[in-house]
């Protein structure tokens, strides 16, 4: 037998496979013995040294280019499992052809959802299982991924603190498209989702498997409805009057209590200039520290990097000129915005907080007045407050303030409204830091 393999890692003991076996025909010291949901497929998991594999036969061209989308996928950082592997011109001892094979690392701690709920299946969890593949599949079009075939089965489940995390299984009928998928698009994967999953909540009811409470039309219809609200929240464009930029905290506050953050904000003014226009972009937690690091050398906690991030990047928004770069405008806020409020506190509280953590402590500050009072607190106003309503009030600090270092001075203004931070998950109110 003369196999051809393609694979993601080299690894030698993939050779030590009875790949000239049906899949369904392997013996049981290869067999890892783990749940699997249903397929069209014959799909089993192997031992493969120190972990795991999931093998799934299919045609050759299918399974090349299943693992090729995998690889996109992964690049993309959308959840999906890991591609290891395609195997192909398999035979058996006779030389009859065997399907080629793709392997995947198992995904460890998941399950499918027929394993989860082998024991019963309540709504309440089922519908944050609903509530899980609608942000899996709201982060796949948001990557331009037509799956094409939206399910329960076609999907893997991690628990998450109470919630579920969900991850593509079956990359098989998607496809990608740079230019982003069309609405039509969406509303396919939408309507092959609500019929798929209803089925399969069906099977699960009349196996046993679910309580009678559960109901399957009204739960499936459920990821309709988060999905478009998770989408309006993601991808909307929001206008609102110059006066109100504040807003656009509001804006990533919720993005944030949905589990997502801001890579960067597009801003728009209209004609009149009047109006802005705010379109988000998000990302996945912990790139923060990586980008603000890059950018300033900055080397704060996730939280800091996301709230300064932000900053930065309605700085940049701002600011726009052009032939100036992400970095030449980061080095421009460090030292107009940054630098000018750490330097703005009084020297009896300066060594009280690290810097990342004095500048993030203003901005909420900025942002729970200028949400109170409905207009835009400038940057020396929140300084100047902040050091005077929560600094100067600190437990066992001394309430000293040296009017001179209490206001910023920048040779250049910073623009009002350029601070723009939401504030953690968790509502923080600014007298909370007293």
């Amino acid at each position: 037998m003369s196999l051809d393999i393609t694979a993601a890692t080299a690894d030698p003991a993939l050779l030590d496979l009875p790949w000239h076996l049906p899949l369904e025909d392997w013996p049981s010291e290869n067999i890892a013995a783990l749940p699997k949901g249903l397929s069209r497929h014959t799909v089993r998991f192997a031992h493969l040294g120190d972990y795991v594999i999931a093998i799934k036969e299919t045609l050759p061209d299918l399974a090349k280019r299943e693992y090729e989308m995998l690889k996109l996928l992964i690049k993309l950082d959308v959840p999906c499992v890991e591609p290891f592997a395609t195997i192909n011109n398999r035979t058996d001892a006779d030389g009859n052809e065997l399907p080629a094979a793709l392997v995947t690392r198992h995904l460890k701690f998941s399950l499918p959802y027929r394993a989860m709920w082998s024991q019963g299946l309540r709504a309440d969890t089922a519908t944050r299982l609903v509530d899980a593949l609608a942000v899996l599949l709201v982060r796949l079009h948001i990557a331009g991924f037509f799956w094409g075939d939206v399910s329960l089965s076609n999907t893997l489940f991690r628990r998450d603190a109470g919630a579920f995390a969900a991850y593509l299984v079956d990359a098989e009928t998607g496809q990608l498209f740079d230019g982003g998928l069309s609405n039509g698009q969406r509303e396919n994967d939408l309507e092959i989702a609500r019929v798929n999953i209803a089925g399969e909540l069906m099977d699960l009811i009349a196996s046993g498997n679910a309580a009678g409470v559960v109901d399957a039309v009204a739960t499936s219809e459920g990821i309709v409805a988060k999905y478009r609200e998770l989408w309006q929240e993601l991808t909307a464009a929001e206008t609102f009057a110059t006066t109100e930029r504040w807003r656009i905290n509001q804006r990533v506050q919720r993005l944030n209590a949905l589990g997502f953050d801001i890579e960067e904000l597009a801003i728009r003014t209209d004609g009149s200039g009047t109006n802005v226009k705010i379109q988000p972009k998000v990302v996945d937690a912990g790139h923060h520290q990586r980008r603000l690091i890059r950018l300033t050398g900055l080397d704060v906690e996730e939280n800091q990097a996301r709230r300064l991030l932000n900053d930065l990047d309605a700085y940049r928004a701002n600011n726009q000129r052009h032939g100036a770069d992400e970095e030449v405008m980061a080095h421009e806020w460090l030292s107009h915005a940054f630098e000018p409020v750490v330097l703005a506190i009084p020297r009896e509280y300066a060594g009280r907080l690290e810097s990342a953590e004095v500048y993030h402590q203003v901005l909420e500050h900025r942002w729970y007045r200028s949400e109170n009072e409905g207009r835009d607190v400038s940057l020396e106003e929140a300084v100047q407050s902040y050091v005077e309503t929560v600094l100067a009030h600190r437990r066992d600090e001394a309430a000293l303030l040296t009017p001179t270092t209490g206001v910023i001075t920048l040779p250049n203004p910073v623009p009002t409204g350029t601070i723009v931070v939401a504030p953690d998950d968790e509502e923080l109110d600014w007298r909370d830091l007293v």
